[in-house]
């Protein structure tokens, strides 16, 4: 128990407190079917209105450990080249010692670069409000952390993407957020004390699969996400998934040097998408006794009918 409660210690303080130069935007192993939080040049894409809801819970068993949960929708506009979009996101660390929601609004405009190529460019703006409650720290560990609460701080920020894609491929660059923002600092203070900066790092994504027609009833997708952010190392999650009968989808993910995972996916209906994943750490985390992995739900619903002409493939 001391073991434990000393190793939440170390993770809340590491992931929120400790002496951080940088702050990567969370991450999902279902980011396939959230793309739009990754690129917002994604916003519209499907030919269709799209709304989609991911739970992930992270290092399930270990007390305090991140859950994230995000909520998005976008559709094309008729009759023109533009898509919208908003996603939100809340990521919470510590049972509520750190609560952090993002709020962005999404536009996409698509060029035809080719008979069955497409070309779009996003715009995403909002910003994130941040809420820490340094007492709450000190319920696990009896070290006293020299801070301020912080409620309701409210940072803005911006971001673009560029997202190509035909029947079977595609591949988009973006930044999500492009002001780095800092929220707070003690790092001049009495030596004595814990010190730490946060501040939010720009984050660079690079995204691409292809559809490959295996039989008449068997596809298979590999893809790509690659992350950069400076002052962390690469990251790199490969995944290979098959779709059979345009209904029942499983696969593998591998994150580099981090996890590897399981994935599968039920189209119940024409309009109603349920996925499921779990990781499992590669690292010496993933081998503590009270590690029990990551899990995801996703589940997306589709306007399908009032955009039947403009479907695009259903596999990303």
């Amino acid at each position: 128990m001391v073991k434990k409660t000393a190793l939440i210690s170390f993770l809340i303080l590491g992931l929120i407190v400790q002496s951080v130069s940088s702050q990567q935007d969370a991450q999902y192993t279902q980011y396939m079917y959230n793309t739009i939080t990754v690129n917002p040049a994604y916003a519209g894409s499907r030919g269709q209105l799209s709304i989609a809801g991911l739970y992930r819970s992270q290092w399930v068993g270990l007390e305090g450990a991140p859950e994230s949960f995000t909520l998005n929708l976008h559709s094309p506009i008729r009759n023109s080249r533009l898509g919208y979009g908003i996603s939100i996101i809340n990521d919470n660390i510590g049972d509520g010692v750190v609560q952090e929601t993002y709020f962005d609004a999404v536009l996409s405009y698509t060029i035809d670069v080719a008979q069955h190529a497409k070309l779009s460019f996003g715009l995403k703006a909002g910003g994130n409000v941040l809420n820490l409650d340094f007492n709450g720290l000190r319920n696990f560990d009896a070290e006293i952390v020299d801070g301020n609460d912080i409620n309701n701080s409210f940072s803005p920020n911006f971001g673009f993407g560029a997202y190509y894609h035909t029947d079977r491929f595609y591949a988009g660059l973006s930044s999500p957020n492009l002001l780095e923002s800092e929220y707070f600092d003690n790092s001049q203070r009495d030596a004595n004390s814990v010190q730490f900066l946060s501040k939010e790092q720009i984050n660079f994504y690079f995204i691409t699969g292809y559809v490959l027609d295996l039989n008449g009833n068997l596809k298979f997708k590999p893809a790509l996400l690659s992350k950069v952010v400076g002052g962390a190392p690469l990251q790199l999650d490969f995944s290979g998934t098959f779709l059979f009968n345009d209904k029942f989808s499983f696969g593998a993910a591998y994150r580099w040097d981090a996890a590897i995972s399981g994935l599968v996916g039920f189209q119940l209906t024409d309009q109603l998408m349920l996925g499921l994943a779990y990781d499992k750490e590669t690292t010496e985390l993933g081998g503590t006794q009270f590690n029990d992995g990551s899990f995801e739900f996703f589940i997306r619903w589709e306007l399908v009918k009032s955009f039947q002409r403009l479907v695009s493939p259903r596999f990303f």
